[in-house]
This record gives structure tokens, C-alpha cells and sequence, in this order.
């Protein structure tokens, strides 16, 4: 490590931090309307969250003492739970507006040139995910609060060249950028795929003409039937924690595998609802399986393909015949009377291979999700420990380019959309 690393500034240092505290609304004029930042606008990318801020009146006196400005960052004091601790931190980015934190965040202000705002907030980012906040933290009636005091003695912020700080910073954030780019192209994806299986599941693959039905308007070439004549559900078998021997078979939970198994008892393809828990929810399994209690699988198909057995289910949105408050279970009296239109085989594997398709490009794009996350969080720890230089990562270009890649991937997914559907 170079001496530059062993150069640091104690947090509470005044001639490079400020800091305040959140503050009450007040009752004595003149009142000003302001955007208050909480914990519960906190993510766990250090992004403040805007959809659901609140707006506050509040004396004008409290507010310009504790106004946000770009490159502020706020510190959750209380709050938290026991999977996660506060100390949380987020970035503010805004250039305007009149913005404010909440009595439950602190702000702190870098107020030396020295230091970058954006450097010392990734550091500080590491250090809460480190959980080095843990031992920091005391209940009080049920509330967790920060000890600001032992935090800030805590914080060695290093004292770099200030051009390697903004490298620093610079890297960190194109990799969240990539990462916010492919969350738009997963909710595109998912918005696309849900107005397909909207026009598919209604109108069919052919444009056939419609006729009118109990269920309302189908293709003339489907059937109307009852749900127990196109699939029969079964219920599960129990299979307690202690029972489970080693083997490489899936146990079907009411949400998906809960673990495996040395045997089965349903063979592939096949489906399960879930039961009880997670209601309704259905999974496809292209392997043997044991089906748990808390879900029901399909024990028979009735020559209906699988896979657009498991898609419709999907689309028929069967957690909404779910009873019971504390633990909610499926009513399967409710889905013997339910009626359903039924196309061909041939149509419906035709339709199973479509929505398979659009899958598989969801589980690319979170696959390349989950590999920036996990680059993101690598380099977050080694790149503010000094484990690794900004010289050893050639990134600036490929970041650049990652960038311009998810934006044309999101064209793309716009042009197909608008394609298919006008």
C-alpha cells in the first residue's frame, strides 16, 4: 500500500465535515414547503428513492439551517432491524428544489476541497456494508439508533490525491449506472411480457375471428372449460427439514425449491401452485421433483402442453382465490367452478415458446444484473481499502461502453414492443 493510503481524516474533524440533524416541523411562521428526505427513501444503493418523499410545511428558520445541497449525504440515525442495522447512507444529487432530511437522518457535508463528496460517500457506503455499524447501534422502545458519536470517532476517511478520489468515485457510479440501466431493461422486459401474455391468453396467436362466451369474447377455434378439466391439482406431500436425505431432487415449495431430496414422486415437465403461504403462485420444473404440502402440483394435464399450462396459470393470477388472514391458503373450490378458454395443443406450445423466449431474456438481463452487483460490491470493498488502485482498472472505456449497450438494448426492447403492438 502506498503512503498515500496511510494518510487519513477522522470524521469529526469540523475543518472538513459539518454536520446537522434532522429537525421538526415547528409551529411558529414564516412556513416554507420542503421536500423531506426519510429513512424510508433510503435503498440499499445509496439512491434516494423520490416516488414517495414527503412534502412538509415547515418553519422557514428550521429549514435553512438544514437544507440539502448537491453532494450532501445522509446518514439513517434510527430505524433499522435486525437484518439490517442503520447507518445506511445516500447520496444527494438534486441541483435545485428545496429539499430537507427527516428527525430520524443526520446530514453530513464535506467542507474541504480536499476531500470528494462523492469518494467519502462510497467509503462510507463500505463501511456500513462491512456491518462495522452493528456494534454501533442501541434499542430504545423498540427503535434502533445509531451511536453518532462512536461513529463519527470511528470514520478514517483516507486522504488521497484528490484526482484518485473522483477516478474512484467515477468507477463505483458507471457500475450503478449499468446496474440501473438493466433494472429498466428487466421492467421493460417484464411489462412486455405481461402485455403479451394479455393478448395471447384473450386473442390467440392466429387473429382468428371472436365468439361470444360465458367468459366473454374467445377465438372461435378454443374451448370453454372448466379449470379442473384442463389441469387437476393435487396436493403435496409433507416432507419435514429433518426427513430431507441427501440427493440432487427438488422439493417444490409454495414458492419455488426449498430445498433437495433423495427421491420424487412427480415426474417432468411439471407444475405447482402454491398452497398455502405463497398462494398461487405457479413454478415449472423440468426435472423430477417432490411436491412439499404447501403446494399443489399438477397430476394431470389432460394431453394440455405443460409449459402453457404453467404460463397461463401465471396469467390467471390464481392467488386471488386465497382465504385465511394469518396464514393465507388456496380455496381449490373456488378453481373448480373457475372457466377458462382453451386453444389447441399446437397453438399452445406455439404460445409456450413465445413467453419462453421472453423469459429467457429476463433471466439474461438479470444475470448480468446480478454479475455487475456483485462487481459493484468487489470493487466497493477493495477500491476503499486500497487493495486496488484506480491504475490497475482499465474502465472509463468499457464503462462507457456498457452504458451505450443497455441503452441500445432498451431501444431494441421499445421497437419490438411497439411492433407487436402498435
Amino acid at each position: 500500500m502506498s503512503e498515500n493510503w496511510k494518510k487519513y481524516i477522522l470524521l469529526e474533524n469540523p475543518e472538513y465535515f459539518n454536520f446537522g440533524n434532522g429537525f421538526w416541523t415547528g409551529k411558529k411562521p414564516p412556513f416554507k414547503t420542503v421536500t423531506v428526505i426519510r429513512n424510508t427513501n433510503f435503498t440499499d444503493s445509496g439512491k434516494i428513492d423520490y416516488s414517495n418523499v414527503a412534502v412538509l410545511e415547515v418553519e422557514k428558520k428550521q429549514f435553512d439551517q438544514r437544507k440539502l445541497i448537491k453532494g450532501d449525504i445522509v446518514i439513517e440515525r434510527s430505524g433499522g432491524g435486525p437484518k439490517q442495522p442503520v447507518g445506511r447512507v445516500v447520496y444527494f444529487d438534486k441541483d435545485d428544489g428545496d429539499f430537507s432530511f427527516s428527525n430520524f437522518t443526520s446530514r453530513i457535508r464535506v467542507i474541504n476541497e480536499e476531500l470528494d463528496p462523492k469518494f467519502v460517500f462510497y467509503y462510507l457506503m463500505n463501511f456500513y456494508e462491512a456491518g462495522n455499524t452493528f456494534e454501533m447501534q442501541a434499542q430504545t422502545t423498540g427503535i434502533r439508533n445509531l451511536d453518532f458519536t462512536k461513529y463519527k470517532n470511528s470514520i478514517r476517511v483516507p486522504l488521497i490525491p484528490n484526482n484518485e478520489q473522483r477516478k474512484i468515485a467515477y468507477i463505483l457510479t458507471t457500475i450503478q449506472k449499468a446496474i440501473e440501466q438493466q433494472d429498466k431493461l428487466i421492467k421493460t422486459t417484464t411489462g412486455l411480457k405481461k402485455a403479451l401474455m394479455q393478448k395471447l391468453f384473450t386473442e390467440g396467436l392466429h387473429g382468428e375471428p371472436q365468439k361470444e362466451t360465458e367468459i366473454g369474447p374467445v377465438p372461435e377455434s378454443w374451448e370453454v372449460v372448466e379449470f379442473p378439466k384442463f389441469a387437476l391439482l393435487q396436493r403435496g406431500k409433507d416432507l419435514t427439514k429433518s426427513e430431507f436425505k441427501d440427493g440432487n431432487i427438488p422439493v417444490a415449495g409454495s414458492n419455488g425449491v426449498i430445498g433437495y431430496h433423495c427421491e420424487s414422486f412427480v415426474k417432468a415437465p411439471g407444475v405447482t401452485i402454491g398452497r398455502s403461504g405463497t398462494c398461487g403462485k405457479p413454478q415449472y420444473y423440468d426435472t423430477d421433483f417432490w411436491a412439499h404440502n404447501t403446494s399443489l402440483y399438477v397430476k394431470a394435464f389432460f394431453e394440455n402442453d405443460e409449459r402453457f399450462a404453467f404460463y397461463y396459470f401465471e396469467h390467471l393470477n390464481l392467488g386471488r382465490f386465497k382465504t385465511g388472514a394469518s396464514v393465507p391458503t388456496l380455496d381449490r373450490n373456488s378453481l373448480n367452478t373457475l372457466m377458462i378458454g382453451v386453444p389447441s395443443k399446437i397453438e399452445q406450445i406455439e404460445i409456450a415458446q413465445i413467453l419462453t423466449l421472453t423469459d429467457n431474456k429476463i433471466k439474461i438481463q438479470q444475470k448480468k444484473k446480478q454479475t455487475l452487483s456483485d462487481l459493484f460490491k468487489t470493487l466497493l470493498h477493495e477500491l476503499m481499502t486500497g487493495q486496488r488502485r484506480v491504475h490497475e482498472i482499465e474502465f472509463e472505456g468499457m464503462g462507457k461502453e456498457v452504458i451505450k449497450m443497455q441503452q441500445q438494448q432498451t431501444v431494441a426492447l421499445a421497437a419490438e414492443k411497439e411492433e407487436k403492438y402498435g
